[in-house]
C-alpha cells in the first residue's frame, strides 16, 4: 500500500535535518583532527622530533681501563689482563634457561656461575648485557663463535682483568678487586653510573679501595640504534673513556718479597720506614694470600679456609693490628718523665724484682732484680721497677701526650684497609669510655706498655724514625700520581730536647750492642751498619699470685695463643738513620729471640738494597744466615705464594 504524499514529505524532511547534522558533526571531527594534527606537524615539531631520537637512540657506557699500580722502581704491582668473557643479552635470547643449556654443552660453567648469572639478569633491564663467565679459554670462544645461530643472545667479546704479578707478597697493602655488590652500593656515596654495570669492579681492599676514585677513571660511552624492543640495530659512534690514573707506590717490592719470606712460617708483621721521607718501604703482613683469588671468583671452601685461619692471613697486621707495644714502650715513659723534668738521665732507682703499688706487687721480668739502675741501664737490660717509678712521678697525662707527639694513639693517614689508631690512654679516656677513674696501677701497667696502650706495628716504627731524628716524620704510601710525585708531609722538629734523645739513642745502641744488652746476640757487626733498638714481650694472660709463686710457666710450655707477643723497634745506621723497623711475632714469646733476628735481618737487607756481607752478623750465626739468605732467594725468585703458617 502506497504512503500517503503528506507522509512522504515529512520523512524526507526528517532524513535530511538528520543528514544535516551528521554532516556537521563530522565536519566539526575532521576539522578539530586537522587543526591538531596542524599543530602536532608544524607547532610541535622540533619536540616530537627530539622525542623521537631519543626512543630510538640509546648511549651505553664504555668502562674505562682501570690504572696501573707499581712499585717505587717502577715494577708492576697491578696490572689489566685482555681476556674472554661470555655475555648474555635476555631480550635477545628468548628462553634464557633454554639458551643457557646449550652453552653449558659447549663450555663447561658451574652450576653456581650460571644461577649467579640469571639472578643478575632478572635484577637488570633485558636488553643490558650481563656477564656469564669470564677468563674463558680462545677454544670455548671459538665453539660459541661458530654456534652462534643457536645461541641468540649469546655474545663472546674481550674485556681486561685485573692481575697481581706479585701475588702474595703485596696483597695487604695493594688489596684486590672484585663486582660491585649491593653492600657496596649502600655504603659508599658515589653516583657514578659505572657501578651499576653489571660485574663492573672496583677495589675491596687496601690502595685498590683506598685510591677507588683515582683508578677508576671517567667512563666513555657509544650511541646506538635499537629497535623498539630495546634490540641494538646499529652502533653510531663511539667516545672512549678516560684511563685511570697510573699509582707508584712508596715500597720497594724487592725488600717487600724478602720481608714476607723472612716472616714465612710465623703470624707477624714487619714495617719499614725511610726515616729521611716518611717512605714506607715495606709493609709485610703473614700468613698472607693470594688477591688473583678474588678477581677471578674465590671458592666457598677458599674462603672459608681464609676466614676461619686463627692465624688470620686476611688481616694486614702491621696497620690493623694493635698490640700491648710491651717494652718497646719504655722510650716514651723515659722521654715523657725527662721532657717534665721529675727525671734525670743520671739518676738511679732501686729495683729488687718487684714494686708495690696500693697493695699490689708489680714484678720485674727479672726475678731478683737489677739493683740501682739509671736511665741508660733501665732500657739496656730493659728493667720494669725503673719505669713502675718513673711513671708515678710524670703520671699518665704527660705519658699519654707524649705517645701521641711519637704516632701512637694516632690514626695515621696511610691509603691501607682499616688502618688503627691504637691507644696511648689517659684519665679522660677511662672516664669517658669506662665511666671509671683512672688508678695509680693503671700508670704503673702503661710505664711498660701494658695495660690498656695498644699499637701497631706502622705506629712503633714511625715512633723509632721520630726519635732517630727528633723530627715528626710522617708515612707516605703514594710516591706518585700519573708521575706527578705526592707531597712529604712533616718533618718538622718535634720540638724535644736533643740532649734527652741522644741519651736514649745511645741507651738503644747498647742494648744491641753491649754484651749485657737484651740484643746483643742480634747485633750487626759492620760499624757502617750497626744499629741501635730495644726489645718488648708483652703479656697475653695475667699471671696469678699462685703460679708465680710455683714458678712462672714457660712459653714453650704454654697453647700457642697463650704466649707471650714478641716485638722489636730499631733504627740504623747508627749514626746517620736511613731506615726505622719494627717487628711483632704474634705469640713468638721473647722479643730478643724471636723479633730482634728478623729485624737485623730485615734492616741489613735494606740497607744493602740487596743481600748483606755475611761480615755483618755475628761470627757464630753465618753459616745459617748463608743457608737462609739461599732459601729466601730461592722463594722470592719463585714469585709470591700464599705465606702459610708452620
Amino acid at each position: 500500500m502506497r504512503r500517503p504524499p503528506k507522509d512522504t514529505a515529512d520523512s524526507a524532511r526528517q532524513v535530511s535535518r538528520r543528514a544535516l547534522l551528521l554532516g556537521v558533526a563530522q565536519f566539526g571531527l575532521v576539522g578539530a583532527l586537522g587543526f591538531r594534527m596542524q599543530s602536532m606537524q608544524v607547532e610541535q615539531a622540533d619536540e616530537f622530533r627530539l622525542l623521537a631520537e631519543e626512543n630510538r637512540i640509546n648511549i651505553r657506557l664504555l668502562p674505562p681501563a682501570r690504572g696501573l699500580i707499581f712499585d717505587v722502581n717502577g715494577v708492576p704491582l697491578a696490572v689489566n689482563e685482555q681476556n674472554y668473557r661470555i655475555v648474555m643479552v635476555r631480550e635477545d635470547a628468548g628462553d634464557v634457561q633454554e639458551v643457557l643449556d646449550r652453552l653449558t654443552r659447549l663450555v663447561a660453567i658451574p652450576p653456581e656461575t650460571i644461577e649467579r648469572a640469571i639472578e643478575e639478569m632478572n635484577r637488570r633491564s633485558p636488553f643490558v648485557p650481563v656477564t656469564i663467565v669470564d677468563r674463558v679459554a680462545w677454544d670455548d670462544i671459538a665453539k660459541v663463535t661458530v654456534n652462534a645461530p643457536a645461541l641468540p643472545g649469546i655474545i663472546a667479546e674481550v674485556g681486561l682483568s685485573r692481575h697481581y704479578p706479585m701475588g702474595s707478597d703485596t696483597a695487604h697493602v695493594i688489596g684486590y678487586v672484585g663486582p660491585v655488590s649491593d653492600y657496596d652500593l649502600s655504603r659508599i656515596d658515589d653516583q657514578d653510573p659505572l657501578l651499576q654495570i653489571p660485574r663492573f669492579q672496583i677495589g675491596k681492599t687496601g690502595v685498590e679501595n683506598k685510591m677507588e676514585r683515582t683508578l677508576r677513571g671517567v667512563a666513555g660511552s657509544r650511541r646506538i640504534e635499537v629497535n623498539a624492543l630495546g634490540r641494538v640495530m646499529r652502533e653510531l659512534d663511539r667516545q672512549e673513556g678516560v684511563s685511570g690514573a697510573d699509582i707508584q707506590l712508596t715500597i720497594d717490592s724487592r725488600l717487600q718479597s724478602y720481608v714476607e719470606a723472612r716472616l714465612e712460617g710465623e703470624s707477624a708483621a714487619a714495617v719499614v720506614i725511610d726515616t729521611f721521607t716518611g717512605d714506607l718501604k715495606a709493609v709485610a703482613s703473614a700468613p698472607t694470600f693470594d688477591p688473583n683469588l678474588f678477581v677471578r671468583g674465590i671458592s666457598v671452601a677458599a674462603w672459608n679456609g681464609l676466614n676461619e685461619d686463627i692465624y688470620r692471613p686476611l688481616s694486614a697486621k702491621s696497620v690493623q693490628g694493635t698490640y700491648p707495644p710491651g717494652s718497646t714502650f719504655k722510650m716514651v715513659t723515659a722521654l715523657a718523665a725527662l721532657e717534665a723534668e721529675v727525671l734525670t738521665p743520671d739518676e738511679t732507682i732501686y729495683c729488687s724484682g718487684w714494686t708495690e703499688v696500693s697493695g699490689t706487687r708489680f714484678h720485674c721480668w727479672k726475678g731478683s732484680g737489677h739493683g740501682n739502675i739509671n736511665l741508660h741501664e733501665s732500657l739496656k737490660q730493659s728493667c720494669d721497677c725503673y719505669y713502675y717509678e718513673v711513671a708515678q712521678r710524670v703520671g699518665i697525662d704527660a705519658i699519654s701526650a707524649m705517645a701521641q707527639k711519637l704516632g701512637i694513639g694516632v690514626r695515621h693517614d696511610v691509603p691501607m684497609s682499616a688502618v688503627a689508631q691504637g691507644l696511648a690512654p689517659d684519665r679522660e679516656w677511662k672516664r669517658s669510655v669506662r665511666g671509671q677513674d683512672w688508678r695509680i696501677g693503671d700508670t704503673v701497667n702503661a710505664s711498660i706498655g701494658q695495660g690498656d696502650v695498644l699499637a701497631s706495628p706502622l705506629q712503633l716504627a714511625i715512633m723509632t724514625a721520630r726519635l732517630a731524628t727528633g723530627r715528626n716524620i710522617e708515612p707516605r704510601l703514594i710516591h706518585t700520581i700519573d708521575g706527578i710525585e705526592q707531597p712529604i708531609t712533616g718533618g718538622e722538629s718535634l720540638g724535644l730536647n736533643e740532649n734527652y734523645l741522644r741519651r736514649l739513642r745511645q741507651s738503644m745502641f747498647d742494648v744491641s750492642n753491649h754484651q749485657r744488652g737484651t740484643a746483643y746476640r742480634s747485633r750487626i757487626t759492620l760499624d757502617e751498619a750497626r744499629m741501635a733498638g730495644k726489645t718488648g714481650t708483652s703479656q697475653v694472660r695475667r699471671i696469678t699470685p699462685e703460679e708465680r709463686a710455683r714458678g712462672v710457666t714457660s712459653n714453650e710450655d704454654l697453647p700457642w695463643e697463650r704466649r707471650d707477643h714478641a716485638l722489636w723497634v730499631n733504627f740504623a745506621p747508627f749514626e746517620m738513620p736511613r731506615y726505622a723497623v719494627s717487628v711483632i711475632v704474634e705469640h713468638g714469646g721473647g722479643g730478643s729471640a724471636a723479633a730482634a733476628p728478623i729485624g737485623r735481618d730485615i734492616t741489613l737487607q735494606a740497607l744493602y738494597d740487596g743481600p748483606p756481607p755475611l761480615e755483618a752478623y755475628p761470627a757464630d750465626v753465618r753459616a745459617r744466615i748463608a743457608d737462609q739468605q739461599v732459601r729466601i732467594q730461592n722463594r722470592v725468585a719463585a714469585g709470591g705464594t700464599a705465606n702459610t703458617r708452620a
